[in-house]
């Protein structure tokens, strides 16, 4: 199975603060902030929502294909990505602009503040997925990731005139996007990708229901972090996979990208949704334990050590041909 991501591509510099951000603001004077923090460390990764997701596929042995914009500064980052199993020619590169920048600061309870520079990423509404069909082969499924909101508002659309399968996940462009834009995005996706938080959020974005949404799309796959995932279908009772726990966490950026990757490997091989969510709890947990989004490294065998000890032997048993088709 094929699988197309488009969406944010670009360079994240994490910084981490020793404090916590809520010992900072003052309930009277949220109309008036302005604050400096302090950080500890700073490091500069590999980033951005698609390729993210595309590099996690990649490395669990399917070769997606990464649709977005960058700028000239992009070629050390492509290498890197073709060395994972990305699939970069749909990468259109800008003459003018630089590849997008996620700054964000994490402080002692994991709270985040972000702030995202779109840069070349602006120009990914000038991408035309059929000009990539016709150059790269038509895909099974193509997930519609944060990006440029005209840009996805685009690829929704040709993908209902090609008839392609498409996905959904505009959790952080949620933000900018009005009523229908969201209906837009949302209508007939097979799969919707949401956290807890951008659950709600898109509920009132859209000013429909919960029940509402559920009939416009196939499934609603919902992080709740800790709590594991949610998994909703019109007509049916919901699927609740719990996370896999973690000693400690390093750095939470980029582990709901990780397990959208781990899911959407598994639903890509025929697995059920539920062991599906466990691969994609397993590599999110990889994830948590190191700094940055592209830094993990999986095995087969240590990741089967992972799902066999949170979910018992039979999710390794009916994993194992995801397992085994990893890089």
């Amino acid at each position: 199975m094929r699988i197309a991501v488009t969406g944010s591509i670009a360079t994240d510099h994490l910084l981490t603060f020793p404090g916590r951000f809520a010992e900072q603001l003052l309930a009277d004077r949220l109309d008036r902030v302005s604050l400096s923090f302090l950080a500890d460390g700073l490091d500069v990764r590999r980033g951005g929502v698609a390729a993210n997701i595309a590099f996690g596929l990649g490395v669990l042995g399917l070769r997606p294909l990464l649709v977005g914009a960058v700028g000239a500064d992009f070629e050390p980052y492509r290498v890197w990505l073709k060395d994972h199993g990305v699939d970069t020619e749909p990468v259109r590169v800008s003459e003018t602009l630089h590849t997008a920048r996620f700054v964000c600061t994490t402080d002692a309870d994991q709270n985040q503040i972000a702030t995202f520079y779109a840069g070349a990423m602006a120009e990914a509404r000038e991408i035309d997925l059929r000009e990539v069909v016709a150059r790269c082969g038509r895909p099974d499924l193509v997930l519609i990731s944060p990006d440029d909101p005209a840009a996805m508002l685009r690829h929704t659309a040709a993908c209902r005139e090609l008839g392609l399968p498409f996905a959904s996940d505009p959790s952080q462009q949620l933000a900018r996007l009005t009523r229908d834009e969201v209906r837009e995005l949302i209508d007939g996706a097979g799969r919707l990708f949401t956290n807890e938080y951008e659950s709600a959020l898109l509920c009132e974005r859209s000013g429909l229901t919960e029940a509402e949404v559920l009939d416009r799309v196939g499934s609603w796959v919902t992080t709740h972090g800790e709590a594991g995932v949610r998994i909703s279908a019109a007509g049916r009772a919901p699927l609740t996979v719990p996370a896999v726990q973690v000693g400690q966490v390093v750095d939470p950026t980029g582990v709901g990208d990780a397990f959208r990757a781990g899911f959407l490997a598994g639903t890509a091989r025929g697995v059920p949704e539920r062991y599906a969510a466990q691969l994609g709890c397993a590599v999110a947990a990889t994830v948590l334990g190191h700094t940055g989004t592209q830094e993990y490294r999986l095995s087969r065998t240590s990741l089967a050590a992972r799902l066999r000890a949170a979910y018992g032997p039979a999710s390794e048993t009916e994993l194992s041909a995801c397992l085994r088709g990893m890089r």
